[in-house]
């Protein structure tokens, strides 16, 4: 049923941006606590991204700018006020469109991106922006599953089609950037929304089996690249502290300095700015995919813990957000979000920690990037917006206890 309005002249279907929008704010059916945790997580990126960039300018490095990070905040929060204000109705009926869109920008890529790292991931903006089409890619996914799950119960083989091309496709052209750690935090997120969506557990596990598989035929035959074989190699050779030391000004440069920041903080840290990773500036990347190895030396152990908490709560709420929600499609969006920031965090933390291999994964809401903080607070205020409004549903599982 479309949506309607009322007035004096009885119901009318909604026309123009009041068909994509809801301007009223459901003050008391907002989930504050979410978006508070949100905000301080924010607080925790300008204030480490601060520092950085004093240490910067102290020692005449002038790598990492303060008022860019302000700039890209201020151009990214707009976006969650336009995932909190759109109707449920309205995404569930576009979310094809809105996943194909993300496909195109993927397709686009190899053509008009620009390569840094090995990688061609951006695609160059007027003003000076630029955006990674696979961040952007991951909101699309969870939408276009959520739809495609809308009245899907997984219950025969034919079910997963669907959800499964729906997945597969950006991970291949992710990977093919190439872009493995991006593409490898999407599965969990797929996976996870298939489990929202009623799977079965030990389908679930046997997909995750055959993944396993598959990544280990990968590694043996060398169906990757070159420089991510290397960087296996490596993180598989660096368990070995002896190892570890003896390659640091090598391939295990970026490990090497994130374990030895880590292991410098102690319980209490050296204090906010104080780091050597800070005051040397060896550690690669350290305003974005290392930034949770800055925390934790400057925090130490104590601060690590603190942020964790603090995520782990933010993820837990979204979940709990979502376990609230009856109307199927909201929720399994609102879980996905949940998802989308669990999988994020697990990966930049262990990357860091040198539990999995060294990968370029932001932290979101933390880290410094346009695109990642463009699709974090677009999945924040969907997250806040669907779970506020609560359509009604007639569906089975509105009725679950």
């Amino acid at each position: 049923m479309k949506g309607q309005v009322w007035s004096w002249k009885g119901t009318r279907p909604l026309r123009g941006w009041r068909s994509v929008f809801d301007a009223r704010i459901p003050w008391l059916k907002t989930d504050w606590s979410i978006l508070f945790l949100a905000l301080a997580l924010v607080s925790i990126s300008l204030t480490f991204v601060y520092e950085m960039a004093e240490a910067d300018a102290k020692y005449g490095r002038l790598q990492i700018f303060f008022g860019s990070h302000l700039k890209k905040l201020v151009v990214a929060f707009p976006f969650l006020l336009l995932g909190y204000f759109v109707r449920p109705r309205w995404l569930r009926r576009n979310a094809w469109l809105i996943y194909g869109g993300t496909i195109v920008l993927l397709i686009l890529v190899p053509w008009i991106g620009e390569e840094r790292n090995h990688a061609r991931r951006w695609i160059q903006l007027p003003l000076g922006f630029d955006i990674q089409p696979s961040e952007l890619a991951k909101i699309g996914l969870i939408i276009a599953l959520a739809r495609s799950l809308y009245r899907n119960r997984l219950e025969t083989l034919s079910d997963w089609f669907l959800p499964a091309v729906l997945a597969v496709v950006p991970i291949v052209m992710v990977m093919a950037q190439p872009d493995l750690g991006t593409a490898m935090t999407i599965v969990p997120v797929a996976l996870g929304m298939l489990w929202l969506a009623g799977a079965r557990a030990q389908t679930l596990f046997a997909l995750v089996l055959l993944a396993a598989v598959g990544g280990g035929l990968a590694w043996k035959f060398e169906w990757v690249q070159s420089y991510q074989l290397k960087r296996i190699e490596v993180w598989a050779r660096c368990f070995d502290q002896a190892e570890l030391r003896a390659e640091k000004n090598g391939p295990a440069f970026h490990a090497y300095h994130a374990r030895t920041g880590i292991g410098n903080g102690g319980a209490m840290g050296t204090g906010i700015g104080n780091g050597v990773a800070n005051q040397a500036g060896h550690l690669p990347e350290r305003e974005s995919d290392s930034i949770f190895a800055v925390i934790a030396e400057e925090g130490g152990f104590v601060g690590a813990a603190c942020l964790i908490g603090v995520y782990v709560a933010y993820c837990s709420l979204l979940l709990l957000a979502a376990a609230r929600t009856r109307e199927r499609f909201s929720r399994l969006v609102v879980g996905g979000v949940g998802l989308f920031f669990a999988a994020h965090f697990f990966t930049n933390m262990a990357v860091n920690l040198g539990l999995v291999p060294m990968t370029g994964m932001t932290l979101p809401l933390v880290s410094t990037g346009g695109s990642s903080l463009m699709a974090s607070f677009v999945a924040l205020g969907l997250a806040l917006g669907l779970s506020a409004r609560r359509e009604p549903s007639l569906d089975r599982d509105a009725f679950r206890g």
